[in-house]
C-alpha cells in the first residue's frame, strides 16, 4: 500500500532557519514587535513569502490571550458611505496587525443587534466598530454594554466613543456657497430621515438659511437612490420655484440632473445643484457636480486609531471636516422669477 504523507505546513522554525535568524526574531516580526532592524525584517518577510508561511492564529491566541481581531457591526453596506468607511477600516486594521470579523444586520431590532454582538464576542474580538447609520440602531447601541471597547461611526450624541463627520457644518458650507452666488431660494432634497446623516444635513441646511435670514425653500424626500432623485426632479416646481437645490447625496443628484434636463432646465444656467459625498463619478456627471467631499478612508483610519489607542495621524484628524469641491453644476443666480 502506498504511504501518502500530507505535506507539513512551514513552521516558525523553518522561517528562522531560512532567514538565518532566531526563532524569537521571527516571532517579533510576525507580531509586529519593535527592536528588529529593517534589514532583518526584510529577510524574515522574504523567507515567509518563499515558504508561504501562515501564522497559526489559534495558537497565537492561546499563547498571548489576544486575537488581534476587531468586530464590525455593519448595516447598509450597499450604500457608498458605509462601504467606503469599511474599506478604510480594513486598510488601517491590516497595517496595525489586526483582522476584521464582519457581521451584517438584516434589521435594527434589539434581538438582531444582541445576536450580532454575541456572534462577535464569541469570535474573541478585542473591540467593536458599529457602522450603523440608522437612528434606531444607534439608540439600541447606546444602551449596550459589551465589556470591550466599542465605538460607533456617525452616532453623534448617542454614546461616548462616537466617530462622526461634521454633517451640519458641511451642509452650511453648501448653503454658504450658493448664497455667495446670489441664490436666495434654495431647496433641499433630503435623504431618508431615519438616517442620522440625512437628519444632520437637513438641520445644517435649515440653520444656514436662518443665519442668512432666508426663508426655507421646499424640502423634497429621497431614499439615497438616483431613481428617487429623478422622481424629485420631476416633482419640483420650476416655474418661480428654487434657483438652487442642495442634495443630500451625489446619487440622488445624478437622478435630479437627468430629470431637470428632461424638463428643459439648464444646470447651472437656470438652477444650481450641489451634492454631498463626492463619489468617484461626480466629476463626470453632466455637468460635473459641485459637492462636499467626505474623506471616508481617513475616517476608517481614525476609527482604528481611536479603538486601539494609537496617536491619530494628521490627515485622519481632519476627517471630520467635509470639504467643498466646486465644479460646473453651480453658478450665479439669474435675476428673474422663473428659473426655467
Amino acid at each position: 500500500m502506498t504511504d501518502v504523507t500530507t505535506p507539513r505546513n512551514p513552521s516558525l522554525t523553518d522561517v528562522a532557519s531560512l532567514a538565518g535568524v532566531s526563532h524569537q526574531t521571527v516571532s517579533r516580526v510576525v507580531n509586529r514587535r519593535p527592536n528588529v532592524s529593517e534589514a532583518t525584517r526584510r529577510k524574515v518577510r522574504a523567507a515567509i513569502l518563499e515558504l508561504d508561511y501562515r501564522p497559526n492564529a489559534a495558537a497565537r491566541w492561546l499563547a498571548t490571550g489576544r486575537t488581534h481581531s476587531i468586530g464590525i457591526l455593519a448595516g447598509e453596506l450597499a450604500q457608498y458611505g458605509p462601504s467606503s468607511v469599511l474599506m478604510g477600516i480594513q486598510d488601517a486594521a491590516r497595517r496595525a496587525g489586526y483582522f476584521l470579523t464582519v457581521v451584517t444586520l438584516k434589521d435594527y431590532s434589539v434581538p438582531t443587534i444582541d445576536e450580532a454582538l454575541s456572534d462577535l464576542l464569541n469570535h474573541g474580538v478585542e473591540g467593536v466598530i458599529a457602522i450603523t447609520p440608522h437612528v434606531s440602531a444607534l439608540e439600541v447601541l447606546a444602551t449596550v454594554q459589551t465589556g470591550i471597547p466599542m465605538l460607533t461611526v456617525g452616532g453623534g450624541h448617542h454614546r461616548v466613543g462616537d466617530i462622526a463627520l461634521d454633517q451640519e457644518s458641511a451642509a452650511a458650507d453648501a448653503v454658504d456657497h450658493l448664497v455667495a452666488l446670489g441664490h436666495e431660494r434654495i431647496a433641499h432634497l433630503a435623504g431618508p430621515l431615519d438616517w442620522v446623516d440625512a437628519q444632520r444635513r437637513l438641520e445644517g441646511w435649515r440653520s444656514a438659511l436662518k443665519d442668512h435670514q432666508l426663508a426655507e425653500g421646499p424640502v423634497y424626500q429621497g431614499d439615497w437612490s438616483a431613481r428617487s432623485g429623478y422622481e424629485a426632479g420631476r416633482a419640483i416646481d420650476v416655474s418661480g420655484g428654487p434657483t438652487a437645490i442642495f442634495v443630500s447625496n451625489d446619487q440622488m443628484a445624478l437622478g435630479l440632473l437627468k430629470a431637470l434636463k428632461e424638463r428643459g432646465c439648464r444646470v447651472p444656467a437656470d438652477i444650481s445643484v450641489i451634492g454631498f459625498d463626492d463619489v468617484p463619478e461626480a466629476e463626470y456627471y453632466e455637468p460635473s457636480l459641485t459637492t462636499l467631499r467626505q474623506e471616508f478612508h481617513d475616517l476608517g483610519r481614525l476609527c482604528i486609531e481611536e479603538l486601539i489607542g494609537l496617536e491619530p495621524a494628521s490627515s485622519a484628524a481632519d476627517a471630520s471636516s467635509p470639504r467643498l469641491v466646486v465644479r460646473s453644476s453651480t453658478a450665479p443666480a439669474r435675476g428673474r422669477d422663473a428659473p426655467c
